[in-house]
Parts: structure tokens; C-alpha cells; sequence
């Protein structure tokens, strides 16, 4: 009986740990499994590069669901056609999460929605380089639905070219119209163009043109021949005379050579050394002379000063013998001595 208990309590225990492990993967997505879905397929002529498993589906932007699958319309619905007769589409399907009664309403409103230009159409993810599906309203004469003869299994949404398929296409289109007619029309209008250049230069422009040209040139001529020309050829003469008179002198042919001596003894005591050593003795000397000035400054000035006093007695005694000249020469009396007292 304990043992059969015991069997009991582990089985319960395993029944409630399941249950909680169900609610727990509930809670975190299972619902998902449970809730309504509306799932469409759109067919693509061109690479879809980019899109992957589980890429968002959005409408302007908004999200509404994912990418379920990506397939090939030979390996969906071509199997049993021709090689050369299949369509060679990519099979995009994707669901979008909504409620039962919105599913339903989708499923009834899908026909006119497309009639109005409902389309799918892949767009990048900013500049991740990963592209979403994207459904929008755009022209639906510019996106017809593409043609094909099966059955779709899902509601079909018809695609739109994306934008870089867009680029493509208009970037092959503008080189096949430029291929075929526009090189033409080029040539053809650069073949008027030059017919009518020419047909221009060769009209009265280029003759009146010519003409102001030689109208120029003898203005030009008038001006030269009115102008002093003659006399200030002469001057030139004369002054090239003179020139050729002074250095015909032969005192200025001595005193190039003068010069050129002189340079020539210049340059032979720069080469032997003697200009420097005589340019630092004069360093030397002026060197020595403000030493000597600098040691005897107080000296040079009482000789100054008994100078002016010498001259100054040299200036009396002139101007004596002037007045006296043979006092100077011979000495006069010397001056009386009044005594003190003695009033004579």
C-alpha cells in the first residue's frame, strides 16, 4: 500500500509539473499557436534577395505580421508544366495576426482592396541592407497583377517592383531607347547643328568682322605714322653717339683699368689672408683704444680742462702784447704798494 502510494504522489507531481511547464511556454508565445491568422501569398518576377524567414510584414509602416514562407511558383504549382511554359515566381506567403472576425473581413474585402492597388512590395530596413514586405496602396495601372493559370492557395496579393528593381528597369530602359533612336536623333541633330554653323560663318558676321580687323590694322598704322617716330629715332642716335664718344675717351679706358687693378690686389689679399688679418687688427686697436679711453677717462678730462685754461692764458697774453708790446717784452714797473694809513 505505501508503495503504490508513493507511485501515486510521483505521478501527480509529474501531471502538475507539465502543467506548469504548458503555461509557462503559453504565457511566453504559445498563444500565438491558438490565435487567428490571415495568411495571403504574393508572387515576385524578380529577385527577392534579402527577405528572410520571419521578416516583418507592415502596412505604412505599421506591423502586422511575418514572412511564413518563401518558395518557387515550379516547385509550388508548376510541377506538372513544361520547362519552357513555367513562370519561374517567387512564392512569398505571410501571416497576419488578427482576430477571427478581421480575418474573416479581410478574406471578403481582399478583391476590391487589390481592384483599388493594394500591392506587396520589399523595402529595406534602413540601412541594414534587410528587407521587410511592405503593403501599401500604390497605382494599381502602374503594378498590374501578374499573369499566371494556377489555382493560389492562400488570397493572392499582387506585388509591385521594389525600388531598386525600379532603378534597374529605368536605367535598362534609358539604355535600349538610347541604343536604338536617340543615337540617331543625336547624330542627326548634331549634323543640323553643325550644317547651320557653318551656313553662319559663312555669312556677312565673318566678312564684317573681317573687316573691322583691317579697319584696326590701319588705325593702328595712322597712329604710328602720325606719331614722333623719326624724331625719337634720331635721339637715340645721337645718345648711342655720345655713349660710343665717351667710351672712346682713353681716361676712362685708364680708369677701367685702374679699377681693375685695384679689384685684382683686393682679391689677392682676400685669397691670401692679409684682408683678414688686417680687418682683426683694426679690431684689435679699436678694441684697445676704448680700453684705454675707459682706464684714463678721469685723466683725458683734467687735460681737457688745463687745455682750455692754457688757452685762455695764450688768448690774455695776446691780447697784451697787442696793447703793450714792449711791456711784453721788457716788463714795466711793478704796481705801487699803498701802506695802511697813508692816504697819499
Amino acid at each position: 500500500m505505501e508503495e503504490s502510494k508513493r507511485y501515486i504522489r510521483l505521478g501527480w507531481f509529474v501531471v502538475v509539473c507539465l502543467t506548469i511547464v504548458f503555461a509557462v511556454l503559453f504565457l511566453l508565445g504559445g498563444r500565438k499557436l491558438f490565435q487567428p491568422t490571415f495568411t495571403f501569398e504574393t508572387y515576385f518576377n524578380e529577385s527577392v534577395a534579402g527577405l528572410e524567414l520571419g521578416a516583418p510584414v507592415r502596412f505604412r509602416g505599421v506591423p502586422l505580421g511575418q514572412v511564413a514562407e518563401i518558395l518557387t511558383s515550379s516547385a509550388t504549382y508548376e510541377r506538372d508544366v513544361p520547362l519552357d511554359k513555367r513562370r519561374e515566381y517567387i512564392v512569398v506567403r505571410a501571416r497576419v495576426n488578427v482576430s477571427a472576425k478581421e480575418a474573416d473581413k479581410l478574406k471578403r474585402d481582399a478583391i476590391q482592396m487589390v481592384k483599388m492597388g493594394l500591392r506587396a512590395q520589399t523595402q529595406l530596413a534602413g540601412v541594414t541592407g534587410q528587407q521587410y514586405l511592405a503593403i501599401d496602396f500604390l497605382d494599381p495601372a502602374k503594378y498590374p497583377p501578374l499573369e499566371f493559370q494556377w489555382t493560389p492557395k492562400y488570397t493572392y496579393l499582387p506585388s509591385a517592383r521594389s525600388l531598386t528593381g525600379e532603378i534597374v528597369a529605368n536605367a535598362q530602359a534609358f539604355l535600349a531607347n538610347l541604343n536604338e533612336a536617340n543615337i540617331k536623333t543625336l547624330g542627326q541633330n548634331l549634323n543640323v547643328l553643325i550644317v547651320d554653323l557653318d551656313k553662319k560663318l559663312s555669312e556677312a558676321p565673318v566678312e564684317k568682322l573681317i573687316k573691322n580687323a583691317n579697319a584696326t590694322i590701319e588705325r593702328i598704322d595712322g597712329i604710328l605714322a602720325a606719331a614722333p617716330v623719326d624724331q625719337t629715332l634720331r635721339k637715340l642716335d645721337s645718345a648711342s653717339g655720345r655713349l660710343n664718344a665717351l667710351l672712346a675717351k682713353p681716361g676712362l679706358e685708364q680708369t677701367l683699368d685702374n679699377l681693375a687693378g685695384i679689384s685684382a690686389r683686393l682679391r689677392k689679399l682676400a685669397e691670401d689672408g692679409d684682408l683678414d688679418r688686417m680687418v682683426t687688427r683694426i679690431d684689435g686697436t679699436v678694441e684697445r683704444l676704448d680700453a684705454l679711453i675707459g682706464d684714463n677717462q678721469y685723466d683725458a678730462r683734467v687735460i681737457v680742462q688745463d687745455l682750455r685754461v692754457t688757452a685762455d692764458n695764450l688768448r690774455t697774453l695776446s691780447e697784451t702784447v697787442k696793447r703793450y708790446p714792449a711791456g711784453a717784452l721788457v716788463g714795466g714797473p711793478p704796481d705801487k704798494v699803498q701802506l695802511p694809513g697813508n692816504s697819499r
